[in-house]
């Protein structure tokens, strides 16, 4: 069975002379590429089109972009705060809510992490260079095909059956992070400052969130060859495909 994966998108107003849907073409590949198929979510769509989308979906992938607004979480905007959009926001957490009332397999990466912290009542970092004190450089300053810095999984997690690994080696393309872990989630993995580069959410069948961008397949394991963000596709996929099968037997 082939699973059906809705994939969030966001709008650009600024690059055309009308709004557009914008999404990165390596979302879809990484998705399809286990044999699942993907379909795009976006803030213009009708709530009882979103509705009706996750009636018919068998997984949801949260995407990176914009930050999130800090109103989310109950913070006045810091100064270093870039684009934000309330619409996707919106959008975002009205699904992913309703995906988890479904217990529908769920990734969520970079901004996408960070939205499912904010939904399960968590905070952010507005800016990690003014507010985390650290010396690590989380906007890396590579090209977007390099890897950047190590992270630690926790032994005998999850994510670390999934990776078949403890150490990765990832990118890096964000400026906010988790602040305070909303109560329903836990850390996995970190960087080599702290901070918390994945995310469980434990009472669900498979929700997990992770700050790099494993839809690139940038990612390996540390002094080895394999690339992990494969394996985490392909497990979301299996978590998908079971998902689709339970419900075609129900």
């Amino acid at each position: 069975m082939r699973p059906l994966i809705l994939a969030t998108a966001s709008t650009d107003a600024e690059s055309y002379r009308t709004e557009y849907a914008v999404l990165g073409s390596p979302y879809i590949r990484a998705i399809e590429q286990p044999d699942a198929t993907a379909f795009i979510l976006t803030p213009v769509h009708a709530t009882l089109s979103l509705e009706h989308g996750l009636d018919l979906a068998h997984g949801l992938v949260l995407t990176g972009g914009e930050d999130v607004s800090p109103d989310r979480y109950g913070e006045k905007p810091h100064p270093k705060l870039g684009t934000v959009n309330h619409a996707r926001d919106e959008m975002e957490i009205t699904v992913l809510r309703a995906a988890l009332r479904r217990r529908l397999p769920v990734l969520a990466i970079c901004r996408g992490m960070q939205l499912l912290n904010v939904a399960l009542g968590g905070t952010l970092y507005q800016d990690l260079h003014d507010q985390l004190n650290g010396d690590l450089l989380h906007q890396q300053d590579a090209s977007v095909n390099s890897r950047w810095h190590s992270a630690r999984v926790e032994s005998g997690s999850r994510l670390a059956e999934i990776f078949e690994a403890e150490d990765l080696h990832i990118n890096s393309f964000h400026h906010q992070g988790i602040r305070d872990l909303a109560p329903d989630l836990r850390a996995l993995a970190r960087a080599e400052d702290g901070l918390i580069e994945a995310v469980e959410a434990p009472e669900y069948p498979w929700v997990f969130g992770v700050q790099w961008h494993p839809e690139r397949g940038e990612a390996e394991i540390l002094n080895d060859r394999r690339h992990p963000d494969r394996r985490l596709f392909r497990g979301f996929v299996e978590a998908c495909r079971s998902f689709a099968e339970a419900e075609a037997h129900a």
